[in-house]
């Protein structure tokens, strides 16, 4: 271990803590690329990430109990990645951090998991103050425009670009996250870093991506975020007519229940998908 790793950590503990007493790996945290709910951080919002995301503890299914803390990132980076594109044509870039456990017997499963590629994807939590329209450039958060996420104008792909972050709240391991590169990388050895895993491409065209924004919106109307994250979970594995088919099933269920989708972009705080139930 590089001594100045420990050096990182140590900042954050109440004894200085040895090299045998720490679990080092890192984590993918976010990206520029559009993601799920078709969003993307800009550059200026990855820059922000980068010094709010240290320090940040690391917990499950965002579930906020002190009893579900498992680490903390002690340090954070902002790869450039020059032989990638995004959809929307950018150069690839993500934001890594590096995160520390401290070894126990109760932990010993979790390292396992995490080394064994079980426990992988991660999901962020943070807060956007600006959420400008990918297409005409309108602050969603201040006034609403005719473009709607999914949809393609003029061959591009209509996305909310995310800026303005004041704060990150903290990272955790989820089953499905919105960013579909967001994960934990090879971790640390013998004081280097083994060559990261290879990244999940985004390889849906634009026409399954507007179906799987669509879907996961009728998901977390019909059940919350579980069933929209299970719903995503399933359509994983679908192709372009299972996607059709599962997107009119949340239409047929919605209906019955008598549940009405009204655009939440002028609300304070925005949800999951920007959405809420009326």
């Amino acid at each position: 271990m590089i001594i100045s790793q420990l050096e990182k950590i140590n900042k954050f503990t109440r004894r200085e803590l040895t090299a045998d007493e720490v679990y080092i790996f890192s984590v993918i945290l976010c990206d520029n690329e559009i993601d799920r709910d078709c969003e993307r951080f800009s550059d200026t919002a990855l820059e922000e990430l980068k010094k709010l995301f240290v320090g940040k503890t690391g917990i499950f299914d965002h579930d906020a109990k002190s009893s579900k803390q498992s680490a903390r990132i002690f340090d954070t980076e902002l790869v450039t990645d020059s032989s990638r594109t995004t959809k929307n044509g950018e150069v690839y870039k993500y934001l890594k951090g590096h995160v520390y456990m401290v070894r126990t017997d109760d932990n010993r499963s979790l390292i396992s998991e995490i080394d064994g590629g079980i426990k992988k994807e991660v999901s962020i939590s943070c807060t956007a103050s600006e959420r400008h329209c990918s297409v005409c450039g309108c602050d969603r958060t201040k006034n609403n425009c005719t473009h709607m996420r999914g949809k393609v104008y003029n061959g591009k792909l209509c996305h909310t670009v995310l800026s303005g972050i004041t704060d990150a709240y903290e990272w955790s391991f989820v089953a499905v996250p919105a960013q579909v590169n967001a994960g934990v990388t090879k971790r640390f050895s013998d004081g280097n870093e083994v060559h990261t895993d290879g990244l999940q491409q985004g390889a849906a065209d634009s026409a399954e991506n507007e179906l799987l924004c669509e879907i996961r919106r009728l998901a977390f109307v019909s059940g919350g975020r579980a069933e929209a994250d299970f719903a995503l979970q399933k359509a994983a594995a679908m192709n372009a007519g299972q996607l059709a088919e599962m997107k009119k099933e949340y239409e047929r269920k919605n209906n019955r229940f008598g549940i009405q989708l009204q655009s939440c972009t002028g609300c304070a705080e925005a949800s999951d998908s920007d959405f809420c139930m009326k």
